[in-house]
């Protein structure tokens, strides 16, 4: 195993466990041994797709290379995927909309669907808040760009309020975990781990999850490139076949992958199971259907409106359907209040 070394500053463990945020830079990654002289350049997140399909046994008998580089949020790992830095990688719902909105170079391939029910707008145990409606005024933190960043627009919506009604503080979750947990904000919207990890630690409670607000997708999204190079789409496809293996195995060994996402992430053992059972054993993989497609123009389409992406996108025009093979429906409703 060769280490692959990217730019990336010192960072603090929560930063490091970013699932779908705003700007981060890269970090360290590794070469999977395999078969062949053709390597595979796969954009990953701390305790990501590497760590399940190592755990699930999916990167025995490969017959390609695989290196790894590890990213501390979704769009850096896309800015490399535009870059062809990286043939592919997984994100949140939010992160392709902003890259498409960029005009970047990027193709969803795949998606996994699974509830929001992590997806949370959290406030300290002592506040006063316990309706949504209440946040007008209030001051949010939130990663901008990141999954949460929808999901705390769809819930405001739902309550009745805009991204104008409350003082919003972008912050990266690191400096935003910070900012919460010293009282320096009334309100953050996240994603787990950070849910688990502020529940367990009793630092905060829920006020409202995006179950039912957002659609609840991650993608994996490669770079046009890798696509039309007849090699890397074989492997492309095989990788995919292990991942969707590797996620129906999470659902049947949730402790068992806990332990090791503990390990890989450094979180204690409680809150990475409580954040298996609540997020990561919930996703299945779900074909890149005209639902799902619906379902991420309309995020697009709200982030045009609130003028935080610079020009209409067409998301259809961002995705390739050649994975889906038999996989069932995204039914994923197009609907405002998604994320």
């Amino acid at each position: 195993m060769r280490r692959r070394l990217v730019p990336a500053a010192l960072l603090p463990l929560a930063l490091l466990l970013t699932a779908c945020g705003g700007n981060a830079s890269a970090g360290t990654g590794t070469d999977t041994d395999g078969k062949g002289s053709l390597t595979l350049d796969v954009g990953d997140q701390k305790g990501g797709s590497e760590a399940v399909l190592q755990a699930a046994g999916e990167l025995r008998n490969l017959h390609y290379k695989i290196k790894w580089s590890t990213f501390t949020s979704g769009p850096p790992l896309l800015e490399a995927v535009n870059a062809k830095a990286v043939d592919i990688g997984g994100v949140g719902n939010t992160p392709p909309v902003f890259a498409a909105g960029a005009g970047s170079k990027i193709t969803v391939v795949a998606a996994f669907h699974g509830t929001s029910k992590g997806d949370a707008i959290l406030v300290p145990n002592g506040s006063k808040l316990t309706d949504p409606k209440q946040l007008k005024g209030k001051s949010v933190a939130v990663a901008q760009g990141s999954s949460a960043h929808y999901q705390l627009v769809a819930s405001l919506q739902a309550a009745g309020l805009t991204l104008s009604d409350v003082k919003v503080k972008y912050l990266q979750p690191a400096d935003a975990l910070a900012a919460f947990t010293s009282g320096k904000v009334d309100a953050w919207a996240v994603w787990d781990p950070y849910t688990s990890q502020i529940l367990r630690g009793g630092q905060g409670r829920v006020l409202t999850t995006g179950d039912g607000i957002t659609n609840g997708l991650t993608f994996q999204v490669a770079a046009p490139g890798a696509l039309r190079d007849k090699k890397k789409a074989a492997a492309i496809k095989d990788y995919l076949e292990r991942l969707r293996r590797a996620t129906a195995w999470v659902y049947e060994h949730q402790e068992e992958w806990a332990k090791v996402w503990a390990k890989d992430t450094g979180l204690p053992y409680d809150v990475a199971l409580a954040s298996v059972k609540r997020t990561n054993a919930t996703r299945i993989p779900v074909a890149v259907d005209q639902p799902l497609i619906a379902s991420e123009q309309q995020i697009a389409d709200t982030f045009t409106q609130l003028k935080l992406i610079p020009r209409k996108v067409d998301f259809g025009a961002f995705v390739d359907t050649r994975y889906n093979g038999s996989l069932p429906a995204s039914t994923t409703p197009a609907r405002a209040s998604q994320g």
